[in-house]
């Protein structure tokens, strides 16, 4: 490490909250689809953030929006009208089914937001004793008190902050029998991503999902699909439900809804946003002059430059990739999955140890689940940057397993 980066490090442990297991990297600058550390040593970048800078890091275009923006309005608070707000919903909206948006910060606040919607609906508008909320194991919704609760995982993550709140279920992965067995008198919602991504990057199979539909209309509770990773073009369609055929009833999105701003929202029909009404729900943030022109900006660029066709494309570039690499490392590769630039490699072993080689080959991606190496760069990624990445795995396998 160089004496830059120990002397940063060893100024973060004096200030910051010790919550993150840092990479052994630190970021001075960012652009398109690279990454520069302190001594200006050039990274691949096929993590975007965390699927956030979608369209690349540091875009002029969306830079000149946001001051712009600026030097108009930064923020006056929900309590007024504010045209860029409506602006982004009219362009959100057209790119689904949903009828009405509600504007937030984060993906762990429109999580949570969808969940208070569904128990808000189903007292005030259902007159229901309907509160509680099913979800999958290995699922991911995010870190306040109520979507950590909602999250079907387990071990750091939850330690230490009992007691949870009530009114959430966990069942096993793709078991329908478990899912109708866990519905009774004070079932709302079950919640789903369509493909967890902190969870391994595992797709919902078609059939499963046709079946949580037919339960949800079946016993008059509601979907909400959270599409805080998978929104904004990252698997191939502008929203992973689509792939699916589905309509949810209420959805979330984030993480790419800003290119990096903060920024979340819930998305809902009409008939379930009856539940919220003035005063039920709010935040003070959500939704301001800037984040709302910069990320109308986003979904301009996402249709004008088709990104969602180009994740596709890029997806199944990068799956052809691996299916070939594999062949040279049957016992290492166990194989890929994903949809679109949400695309997981699934190691037999080592993942720890190729994770790290990756990133000593200048390639930042990311592991979960301790065996599936994540890759959700950004949609303008090109196959000459997918193929440095598999040159690096490559070579890393090779040393490995050597």
């Amino acid at each position: 490490m160089s004496e830059k980066f120990e002397a940063i490090k060893k100024r973060e442990s004096n200030l910051i909250c010790n919550t993150y297991g840092r990479y052994p990297l630190a970021v001075s600058r960012a652009k398109d689809c690279r990454l520069y550390d302190l001594d200006g040593v050039e990274y691949h970048d096929f993590l975007a953030g965390i699927a956030v800078c979608s369209l690349g890091h540091s875009r002029e275009d969306l830079a000149e929006v946001m001051a712009e923006q600026a030097r108009k309005m930064v923020h006056v608070s929900n309590l007024f009208y504010q045209e860029p707000q409506l602006d982004l919903a009219e362009k959100l909206l057209s790119t689904c089914a949903a009828g009405k948006v509600f504007f937030c910060n984060s993906g762990a606040e429109a999580n949570e937001g969808a969940i208070k919607l569904a128990r808000k609906y189903m007292h005030t508008v259902r007159n229901e004793d309907r509160y509680e909320v099913i979800t999958l194991e290995k699922s991911f919704h995010g870190r306040t008190l109520s979507t950590l609760t909602a999250t079907g995982q387990y071990g750091p993550i939850k330690e230490g902050y009992n007691p949870l709140p009530e009114g959430f279920v966990t069942v096993s992965f793709g078991n329908v029998n478990a899912l109708r067995g866990a519905i009774n008198a004070h079932t709302a919602a079950i919640m789903i991503e369509m493909v967890q991504g902190e969870g391994g990057v595992r797709p919902l199979p078609q059939d499963y999902v046709n079946d949580i539909v037919a339960l949800c209309k079946e016993n008059g509770i509601l979907l909400i699909v959270d599409e805080v990773q998978t929104g904004v073009c990252r698997t191939g369609r502008f929203w992973a439900h689509q792939h699916y055929g589905i309509t949810p009833d209420i959805f979330t999105s984030a993480k790419a809804l800003a290119n990096g701003l903060p920024m979340g929202a819930v998305l809902c029909s009409d008939e379930v946003a009856k539940g919220f009404t003035p005063g039920s729900h709010a935040t003070t943030f959500g939704g301001g002059a800037v984040v709302s022109a910069v990320a109308a900006k986003v979904i301009d660029i996402m249709l004008e430059e088709k990104m969602a066709d180009r994740a596709l494309k890029m997806g199944e570039f990068a799956k052809k990739q691996v299916l070939e690499l594999r062949k040279k490392h049957p016992e290492t590769i166990a194989g890929t999955r994903g949809l679109g630039l949400l695309f997981g490699i699934e190691l037999a072993k080592n993942g720890p140890e190729i994770w790290k080689g990756l990133l000593e080959h200048k390639v930042v991606c990311n592991l979960t689940q301790g065996t599936v190496l994540r890759l959700v760069p950004p949609l303008t990624v090109t196959e000459e940057d997918i193929l440095f990445f598999m040159r690096a795995l490559d070579e890393v396998l090779t040393s490995v397993e050597g």
